[in-house]
């Protein structure tokens, strides 16, 4: 593989710390008082899943999320730091790209009608699988310092 001025496996690295940067950001812009103390996110989600037109996303949101809204605030909002420091870091990167994968798919289903959403989505969850399959952890990351994933 040629490439020019960084290493093949180097510029795989910037696109998993490019990507931990993304959902960095996606944590940090959250209106995290919104979110935990008046249910603002978890509301939003629940308008979107109520008037979705597959069967499923209304059935799974209302048993498996309704139920639960201050609990799965606090998991959106904090797999989304988490993802973004481990693809920063390069620590335990397989498991961060492949529930980032996941994360991505699940917002893309729920925010079909959503175009600016897609693509964002699209995007992130395309990312994370050429990261992984490009094992983008060789380089740059403390899964290599630490042996992890070789």
């Amino acid at each position: 593989m040629q490439t020019i001025w960084l290493s093949g496996a180097e510029w795989f690295a910037v696109l998993r710390i490019g990507l931990g940067l993304w959902w960095l950001e996606s944590w940090r812009h959250k209106d995290k008082k919104g979110w935990f103390e008046r249910g603002t996110g978890m509301a939003w989600a629940a308008d979107v899943a109520g008037r979705h037109r597959w069967g499923v996303v209304r059935t799974g949101f209302r048993r498996i999320v309704a139920p639960h809204p201050k609990l799965m605030a606090y998991v959106v909002v904090y797999a989304e730091l988490a993802l973004g420091l481990g693809l920063v870091a390069g620590f335990l990167t397989p498991v961060a790209l492949i529930a980032g994968l996941l994360l991505n798919l699940l917002y893309l289903v729920l925010m079909i009608h959503d175009w600016a959403e897609q693509g964002q989505n699209a995007m992130m969850a395309l990312i994370s699988l050429v990261a992984l399959f490009a094992m983008a952890w060789q380089t740059w990351s403390l899964d290599a310092v630490l042996g992890l994933f070789l």
